[in-house]
């Protein structure tokens, strides 16, 4: 039997308890149409004892974005990934970065399209962290500090001066529940931010921007689209290509596909071209 008839189907505990439906469906038309072998990993350190005891099994995710991810990451850091096509049944909540990558949806779609699909080679982001990117880079807005308080009850302080009416309003605060204060949470403000692509500054710390996103393109190349405040909500962005971005200024968090990560005061993504592949359908 050939290679790629041998599957090693991993299901991801996410997808069994959220759409078990799914999963047996997927697990069915895989299992009619190729040698399959089931593992239902209970959590991240058998998911990758998982992947590591494949041999010559061609892996086959079922899960949703975060299980893809993964996966991909477990096998970059192995240094794997040129070696090793994966494939994905989505099943699960988040399926933006699948569906953004071309797998079908829905389990019977996207298990026939595991089994007569072809390998595309993709480009992946890789941090200097030796973090990874499948599809998108997002560094959001800095939250606005709202004034902090000096922890003293109005109260209190207009009877700094008068004992026997602080102790009486203590007496009535000890017997009587005073409902929370809701606060509605500030709109984001800018950030600072230096991001340079290839080497070229793209905006500076003294230009304020709304956000910053990153995402692979084609040929080696990553699409780097920066808003500065100046430039308003309906005009077009800067955007630059290159291989190589970095992101740098007072501490920031971004999102990397479903993962917030940070605070980072430095970070330098290259771009690594053609070094994952993914079993998509074949073009009509």
């Amino acid at each position: 039997m050939a290679t790629s008839d041998q599957l090693l189907v991993v299901i991801d505990p996410v997808a069994r308890h959220s759409d078990g439906e799914s999963v047996l469906i997927a697990k069915d038309v895989l299992s009619a149409g190729a040698a399959t072998k089931v593992c239902l990993p209970e959590n991240p350190e058998e998911f990758a004892r998982a992947l590591d005891r494949r041999g010559a099994r061609r892996p086959v995710v079922v899960g949703d974005d975060r299980a893809l991810l993964r996966a991909v990451t477990l096998l970059h850091r192995r240094r794997e990934l040129q070696t090793t096509a994966l494939s994905l049944v989505p099943v699960g909540t988040a399926q933006s970065l699948a569906r953004s990558l071309g797998v079908p949806e829905g389990a019977v779609a996207a298990a026939r399209a595991v089994l007569d699909g072809v390998e595309r080679r993709l480009d992946l982001l890789v941090d200097d962290s030796d973090g990874v990117v499948l599809g998108d880079l997002r560094i959001p807005s800095v939250p606005a500090v709202p004034a902090q308080r000096d922890g003293t009850p109005d109260d209190e302080r207009i009877s700094s001066g008068r004992p026997w009416l602080r102790v009486g309003r203590s007496l009535v605060r000890t017997l009587a529940v005073r409902p929370p204060r809701l606060t509605t949470p500030p709109p984001p403000g800018p950030s600072r931010l230096r991001v340079e692509v290839d080497g070229v500054l793209l905006v500076d710390l003294d230009e304020p921007v709304q956000g910053v996103s990153v995402t692979p393109g084609s040929s080696g190349t990553a699409v780097v689209e920066v808003r500065p405040v100046s430039v308003g909500a309906e005009a077009s962005p800067l955007e630059a290509r290159g291989r190589a971005v970095t992101v740098s200024g007072a501490d920031f968090r971004y999102r990397a596909d479903a993962v917030v990560a940070g605070p980072v005061r430095s970070r330098t993504w290259t771009v690594w071209a053609g070094a994952w592949g993914l079993t998509l359908p074949a073009s009509p």
